[in-house]
């Protein structure tokens, strides 16, 4: 679900930019800059189509956008593998959060944005499948990447993974060298 934040009207669109509103207006009327209308006839603008939008046009961001690390979603319903991820992750430069399932998986990427995420296959409630299957079919989010690891090595698992999006497949247990390895090549690709 969107929130609130991550919806703009023209002005604070504009103000986002660092334009007038006018010239955000004009692009919007043109059907140059992608809105929708509220039921009450307003215009709003997403923000990940603001962004999209305002990288299309060479446009800066403002600078609390800026940050310098890869952002990692553990999703995973083990507690330790969460401790112990995070741990690795975080000493290595990247910024880290954790979900436990795939239904908390959905607000974790609205609100931490990952570039990329490490996911179970097995899990209670959504599996890592359903979760790949989702991702990677929404236009918002496929963009992030999919490293999957499980315990469940086989090639079954393998390949109905990688034909849901993955783009990447590690079994349990992982090295850190391994791991930092193909979290790299991933994000080379």
């Amino acid at each position: 679900m969107t929130e609130i934040k991550d919806v703009f009207t023209i002005p604070r669109a504009a103000k986002y930019c660092s334009i007038h509103r006018v010239t955000l207006w004009r692009w919007v009327k043109s059907g140059e800059l992608k809105s929708f209308h509220t039921p009450g006839g307003h215009f709003r603008i997403l923000k990940e189509d603001l962004e999209l939008f305002m990288r299309k046009k060479g446009m800066l961001f403002p600078f609390h956008n800026y940050s310098n690390k890869k952002k990692i979603l553990i999703v995973d319903d083990d507690p330790m593998i969460h401790k112990l991820l995070n741990k690795i992750l975080s000493s290595n430069g990247y910024e880290v959060e954790v979900a436990s399932d795939g239904f908390e998986t959905g607000s974790k990427i609205l609100q931490f944005k990952p570039d990329l995420m490490i996911l179970d296959l097995f899990m209670p409630g959504m599996d890592g499948f359903e979760v790949c299957k989702r991702i990677k079919t929404n236009p918002g989010a496929s963009h992030i990447k999919i490293l999957a690891i499980t315990g469940f090595d086989t090639n079954e698992n393998r390949d109905r993974i990688i034909q849901a999006g993955a783009d990447g497949y590690l079994a349990k247990p992982v090295g850190k060298r391994t791991l930092l390895q193909n979290i790299e090549e991933i994000f080379e690709k």
